[in-house]
């Protein structure tokens, strides 16, 4: 297990490594006329709403997602790595970490990866609320590295649109990493653009704001996200806190009791 261990480690902080070597490695390639990830018979996940969609299945088409976005801007950097390697390793424990990434190792070689197929693969077999926070964690890849650029946020827009996700949910999630304004107070911290989280304008009036504050509420509550993937659960916890500190930051501005 300890060799296992360390091949893990290794291709993820020194690619191309023995497992993950073509997946890391094929981050940085350009496309250039390969084959479809899903094309056809090549597809390695075949299934229906019908069929039972296993744990290693989307845990593979998640990494394809991850692999999109940390290519995205066309420069793969350490801590995107390392964010995708702390969280399908602590989270998954490290000998599950290790079969998924040697699945997909086996699966995607030599093909291009389709954000459309994917996508919709994903769309077809998860509830809108766990597609929140998948589209949550793929902002939390992009910003791993501090900021997150035009690329990114164009590639996991393009996800989101085959999420079938409404725009406003897009701009709120979106809000949480790239809607930050300068805060000058002692905290010397950035600040949350508390509105677009919730989803109105800074003129909404305090009956607009808890109504919006109420349908967030419920629609990232973690009970909503039905999934047996802990990475997605945390995130949902995570959102749901965010949203509850978005309203409380703004009837704090307001003087709303």
């Amino acid at each position: 297990m300890e060799i296992i261990c360390a091949i893990i480690g290794f291709a993820f902080f020194q690619f191309p490594g023995a497992i993950l070597g073509y997946f890391i490695g094929y981050l940085f390639k350009q496309a250039s006329g390969g084959i479809s990830f899903f094309d056809s018979q090549a597809t390695p996940f075949q299934g229906t709403r019908e069929d039972k969609v296993t744990s290693a299945d989307f845990e593979l088409h998640l990494l394809s997602l991850c692999s999109l976005v940390i290519r995205a801007n066309g420069v793969v950097t350490q801590a995107e790595l390392d964010f995708v390697r702390m969280q399908f390793v602590q989270m998954y424990g490290k000998e599950r970490a290790n079969a998924v990434f040697r699945k997909f190792n086996e699966m995607v070689k030599g093909r291009e990866i389709s954000a459309q197929r994917v996508a919709t693969y994903v769309r077809a077999h998860t509830t809108y609320e766990t597609r929140l926070q998948i589209i949550y964690f793929l902002f939390g890849i992009a910003k791993a590295d501090g900021k997150v650029s035009d690329d990114e946020v164009q590639q996991i827009r393009e996800i989101s649109y085959y999420f079938f996700i409404d725009s406003v949910d897009f701009e709120s999630i979106k809000a949480m990493f790239v809607g930050y304004q300068q805060s000058y107070q002692q905290t010397n911290e950035y600040r949350v653009d508390a509105y677009k989280i919730l989803g109105v304008s800074s003129s909404a009036t305090e009956a607009e704001v808890k109504r919006a504050y109420r349908e967030m509420a419920k629609k990232y509550h973690p009970d909503k996200v039905i999934t047996d993937d802990e990475a997605i659960k945390k995130g949902a916890e995570e959102k749901f806190k965010q949203v509850q500190q978005a309203y409380d930051q703004i009837c704090k501005e307001r003087g709303w009791g």
